[in-house]
């Protein structure tokens, strides 16, 4: 972050207790242009994804691991836009944090959170695909209830403790001088990173599971193109019988559609880890508003899933569709059909 107009020490800090926004020339329009914009991606952000919550929560027919996997990211999403960017909002718009420090931790660590467990049930929907669509016949026995709800708890768990612990313990901020300056002179909050834990945080909570996505849905798409040319290729009288060693159209369907899932997650945040990674190294000289907007282009990650499942899932259509109409709140709305085509 630029350091340029901020004092080079502690004595030239206000008095306590009269700490003062950071310094801007934001003018009115653009302040509107912005709250407009952001406020927009909130409310997609927001009913988007409880539109996923409802219909994977409601109809049975929806009841299955890997949209299990998908309700809880879908809820890792709604907490973003519900909790995390509306404060995000107001101080990138005002260059100013008017919630105090302690809200602040809280804040920063609640966000931080929500990034990892969203990359961790990548990984977890990442592995479902993967035993779905390349060991068909494993599948059922391997993805069990108890074991979607295992990966569940480290997908929450694990980002809770890492989030909380580094930040409460500002660990993430040791021997940065001048995140002590910006904190003690001005209304100031941002999830700021030091050398060690800025590369610690690229490489085991962003590289190292992007790569292993990356690589299972390379062998998905394999599996899927080889499982696809057999069906083609045989007679229509064998095919009952080899089609249940094979994965079933609708499971690469759904792995497509994921992966396309991950690659926007992968392209959202992406500029931001980055950034984690390398201002410290450049001795925060990255501009505020910049951080900023990558900040930003990774929220929006949380406005596009609801977007994609529209585009994509014809049941996510159907069961908007319900809501909508007030159908879901029928006696045995529960058990309607999203799959017509399937009869």
């Amino acid at each position: 972050m630029d350091l340029a107009y901020f004092p080079e020490d502690l004595s030239s800090c206000p008095k306590l207790g009269n700490k003062t926004c950071p310094p801007t020339n934001r003018s009115f329009r653009v302040r509107v242009i912005m709250y407009s914009f952001m406020t927009g991606a909130m409310v997609i952000t927001i009913f988007g994804n409880l539109v996923i919550m409802i219909s994977i929560s409601h109809f049975k027919q929806l009841h299955s691991p890997t949209n299990f996997l998908i309700l809880s990211m879908a809820t890792t999403d709604f907490l973003l836009g519900f909790v995390v960017m509306p404060y995000s909002m107001v101080r990138s718009v005002e260059s100013c944090w008017y919630f105090g420090d302690s809200f602040c931790k809280f804040h920063a660590s609640f966000d931080m959170m929500l990034s990892l467990t969203s990359i961790f049930h990548l990984c977890s929907i990442a592995i479902d695909r993967f035993y779905a669509v390349c060991y068909p016949l494993h599948y059922t026995a391997t993805m069990t209830v108890s074991m979607i709800k295992r990966l569940l708890a480290f997908c929450w768990a694990g980002p809770a403790l890492f989030s909380f612990g580094l930040v409460l313990s500002e660990a993430n901020v040791s021997g940065m001088q001048s995140y002590q300056i910006l904190v003690a002179c001005f209304k100031f909050c941002a999830l700021t990173f030091n050398k060690f834990w800025g590369t610690i945080l690229f490489t085991t909570c962003f590289f190292t599971p992007g790569s292993i996505m990356v690589g299972i849905y390379g062998k998905i798409f394999i599996v899927s193109k080889r499982h696809a040319r057999a069906l083609s290729s045989m007679p229509e009288n064998t095919k009952g019988e080899v089609r249940k060693k094979l994965s079933k159209k609708k499971d690469r369907k759904a792995a497509k559609t994921l992966g396309i899932v991950m690659g926007v997650f992968l392209a959202c945040w992406l500029p931001c880890f980055l950034a984690v990674l390398i201002d410290p190294y450049l001795d925060y000289s990255t501009p505020i508003t910049v951080l900023d907007l990558l900040v930003w282009l990774g929220y929006f990650n949380s406005t596009c899933n609801p977007l994609i499942h529209g585009f994509f899932y014809p049941w996510f259509r159907k069961a908007l569709e319900h809501i909508l109409s007030g159908k879901i709140f029928l006696s045995n709305s529960e058990t309607a059909n999203l799959f017509p085509e399937a009869h």
